[in-house]
């Protein structure tokens, strides 16, 4: 039988974890105010192609990232592709933390859809969840917000995109290794997105620092996937799901240390609202004896 490390160190490779993500966000944002969101995805999911290449080939083999039902993982990579691509758009119109709070409310819409799709009860505990999760994003969309139109659209797009994904995930938990789910959305990222990249190229030759920035993309993000995985597969969901909403708070410090932004009063009630209703909703899950899926389903929020 596998070993349990301890909870509080469960706790903090979770709590890494998350601020990796944070970060991964903020460096997007960054970077994505000189180029083209496409082109930038297509560094990010290139390096950390090549790291899981390099750390995971010599160990364990190419099976290692064999799949059994391939053309459901690559529906389920395509759509966090999608959702990938929608969230840098996002990042390049709308504050860190504020877009990240509402990427997050894509574990409510799966409660939503989860009754006609997979025939799941919602129940008193779950319909709180949904309420609230939507409610809190009220408060950070609504008129005098002043955030970006448009940069709404793409977000919502993204909350569908990662909710097919947190779906289809669910649905390939049971035969498909996470490592091998984790390669073939970094591979097809990279394939698709260095395909368009060459129409995207813009902006002034990269200094170093940008350099330094884009390369760093695959590294948080691959490091962050792993610190992820590890803390999941060793640690109880019901301990470490309400962790994952650490990102928001990584988010609003990054935000403000970077650029400047701090939510507004009411936006950051709205923030902690959604908080808590993901953690409802993750709670729910648990208590239905997905143990498993919630570590899946939580890999596909704001942060692929």
């Amino acid at each position: 039988m596998k070993s349990r490390i301890p909870g509080p160190l469960g706790v903090a490779l979770l709590t890494f974890a998350v601020l990796l993500f944070a970060i991964m966000n903020a460096t997007t944002k960054s970077l994505a105010q000189v180029y083209a969101v496409p082109a930038i995805m297509a560094v990010r999911y290139g390096v950390q192609t090549g790291l899981m290449v390099l750390l995971v080939v010599p160990r364990g083999g190419w099976q290692a990232f064999r799949s059994r039902r391939p053309w459901l993982v690559l529906l389920r990579t395509v759509s966090l592709i999608a959702s990938s691509l929608l969230l840098g758009l996002a990042l390049q119109r709308m504050p860190v933390a504020e877009t990240a709070a509402i990427a997050f409310s894509a574990p409510m819409v799966v409660v939503l859809v989860a009754r006609p799709l997979l025939g799941e009860k919602i129940g008193v505990f779950g319909w709180a969840a949904v309420a609230s999760g939507f409610a809190g994003v009220l408060l950070i969309v609504r008129p005098g917000s002043g955030l970006d139109g448009i940069g709404l659209i793409f977000l919502a797009l993204n909350v569908l995109a990662a909710a097919l994904y947190q779906l289809m995930s669910r649905g390939l938990s049971q035969s498909e290794s996470v490592m091998a789910l984790l390669f073939q959305t970094a591979a097809v990222g990279a394939l698709i997105f260095g395909a368009m990249a060459p129409f995207y190229l813009q902006g002034p030759p990269p200094s170093l620092l940008q350099v330094g920035l884009l390369l760093s993309l695959g590294l948080t993000g691959g490091l962050g996937h792993f610190l992820f995985t590890a803390a999941y597969g060793r640690a109880p969901a019901s301990l470490l799901s309400p962790v994952n909403y650490l990102e928001l708070v990584w988010a609003g410090l990054i935000g403000w240390a970077v650029f400047g932004h701090l939510p507004d009063l009411l936006s950051a009630l709205g923030m902690t609202v959604v908080a808590a209703s993901g953690v409802m909703a993750a709670i729910r899950s648990y208590r239905m004896g997905r143990q498993h899926d919630i570590a899946v389903t939580h890999a596909a929020l704001p942060r692929e």
